[in-house]
């Protein structure tokens, strides 16, 4: 028959029924694992969440006149703050195992601070540092009140009402795949580490745990923490064994395992506190460029939470919880804001990668966790061992975990008709502009050193600019257009967009899962109704 596509035949096989919730996860939400496993999980999150804790301010802090001991500083910081962030989040915000930390959505706007003018003419690099740091904090202090607003209002409830199956897609997996940046080419700058601990995660986890029937969970669940011990002993043995002795500068401070100045520069106990750097200075400009950037990080966010519900088994959030979730990360930016760690805060996506690949979405897991990262930025020295680990390794594990979380992107193509040619225009189309369009403004900035809109205003270049930049904010935002404006109405187009699946999830009460998951502790949905 022309254009193909019967019924099919009774033995013809049968595809895979689409499932509300990821099968075969060992420890959902409500389900923690026995304590001393948790605790191990908990620490190897820890550990994963340092790549991106250590790598922002290792990047900023430099251009903003800081030291070793100021750099340790602002790493204890943003991790005693992340800590914070992450508890709120997991007790009052979405309440899924979701690590919230450093986020890159926010550096370039960042450095656009640093560069500002007024700070040029500024001799003593101490001064010049907390002078730059007290003008990031005004603009993250009123940037936070984007998401403040829009989450606790339930603006972002309504916005996310029209999100289907479909449009979520190009947004989730760009959320995972568009960081590839920081996977290989991070792995290539020391490959003599990076590739090693990259093919060992990929054996411990994969083929160790499927050799081995009886200790398999082991090796799964805790790969990260076998491969990253193995390496980083290794590279520990290649740096006092003279391996690096004269080798460039550059590969001296990616390879060796000395050459990070965190165990030197950081205080063995600092509390971090509010203001610590002084008083915020406020910039109109600056204030709404890093507004832009929130907006940026609460789209990829919404992205990245959902993903870390389908690897956590959970269903998918209803709009109201989701909301409330955007609202309490504009809290973590306002607390970013006060304490002064030199950058947002948004959902961990590495973070939730590892929930992918241990099979365990325990909130219990992710809470001990950000009880280990409220110790280790305390105990300053103690810390800072584990900060130290060469950036290679990082990135190793970053190649395996925003792959996870870009394939659980595609598995909600499992709701939608992919015979439907509506589904593959906005689905191709969608994915590709979100490559494409990133990719020439990352091309024109490197080229040119600035980015293609270039005024005399540098707040307004990155309003425009860090958007355009971002592959799962471009991506998520054409599918979403598209999906709700193509014959939206239709009642095949639903069926085809996979909107009725979702259909029991509009509402809190619409499926009695949610209150499983989403119910706020202490009884407090008596207080606070999610509607």
């Amino acid at each position: 028959m022309a254009g193909g596509g019967g019924p099919a035949k009774a033995d013809e096989p049968a595809p895979h029924p689409p499932k509300d919730q990821l099968p075969n996860v060992s420890y959902c939400i409500t389900s923690p694992p026995p304590w001393p496993e948790a605790i191990l999980l908990g620490f190897q999150h820890y550990i994963v969440m340092l790549g991106t804790t250590v790598l922002i301010p290792t990047a900023l802090v430099p251009q903003m006149g800081g030291g070793k001991e100021e750099k340790a500083e602002v790493i204890q910081t943003l991790l005693f703050v992340a800590g914070l962030n992450t508890l709120l989040q997991t007790t009052f915000g979405t309440r899924l195992p979701a690590v919230i930390g450093g986020s890159y959505t926010f550096v370039p706007t960042t450095i656009s601070i640093i560069l500002a003018g007024r700070y040029s003419d500024i001799v003593d690099p101490i001064t010049k540092f907390k002078r730059t740091m007290r003008g990031i904090q005004g603009a993250l202090i009123v940037a936070s009140v984007l998401q403040i607003v829009l989450g606790f209002s339930g603006l972002w409830r309504n916005v996310t009402r029209f999100l289907s199956p479909l449009s979520v897609v190009p947004l989730i997996s760009l959320v995972g795949f568009g960081l590839y940046a920081l996977g290989f080419p991070g792995v290539a700058k020391c490959v003599e580490i990076g590739l090693p601990e990259l093919i060992l995660l990929i054996f411990i986890a994969v083929y160790l745990s499927q050799a081995t029937k009886i200790t398999k969970h082991i090796f799964e669940r805790f790969a990260v923490l076998f491969s990253v011990a193995i390496v980083w002993l290794y590279a520990y043995i290649l740096t006092v064994g003279g391996a690096y002795n004269h080798a460039a500068p550059k590969t001296q401070a990616t390879c060796r395992t000395d050459r990070s100045g965190l165990i030197s520069g950081a205080p063995w106990i600092r509390v971090p506190y509010p203001f610590q750097w002084g008083p915020p200075t406020f910039d109109a400009g600056e204030a709404f460029a890093m507004m832009f950037a929130s907006f940026v990080a609460l789209v990829e966010s919404t992205g990245a939470f959902i993903a870390v519900s389908r690897s956590a088994s959970a269903t998918m959030m209803p709009p109201s919880v989701l909301s409330r979730g955007v609202g309490w990360q504009g809290i973590g930016i306002l607390l970013s804001g006060l304490f002064g760690t030199v950058n947002g805060s948004s959902v961990s996506v590495e973070n939730a990668g590892l929930l992918t690949l241990t099979r365990v979405g325990s909130r219990r897991v992710v809470q001990i966790s950000a009880g280990f990262m409220l110790f280790f930025s305390i105990l300053g020295k103690f810390g800072a061992v584990f900060a130290s680990i060469p950036s290679p390794i990082i990135a190793a594990l970053y190649c395996l975990f925003f792959a996870y979380v870009g394939s659980v992107g595609l598995s909600f193509l499992q709701f939608c008709n992919l015979n439907s040619f509506r589904t593959k225009f906005i689905l191709g189309f969608s994915i590709f502009l979100g490559l494409s369009i990133p990719q020439y403004f990352k091309e024109y900035t490197v080229i040119n050193g600035y980015g293609p809109v270039h005024t005399g205003a540098r707040w307004f270049n990155d309003m425009v600019n860090v958007p355009f930049s971002s592959e799962a904010f471009v991506a998520g935002i054409v599918a979403y257009f598209l999906d709700n404006t193509l014959n939206r109405k239709d009642p095949t187009v639903r069926k085809d967009r996979g909107k009725h699946w979702w259909d029991k999830f509009r509402t809190f009460k619409g499926d009695t899962r949610s209150e499983e998951f989403y119910s706020l502790p202490f009884n407090l949905n008596k207080y606070f109704p999610s509607v």
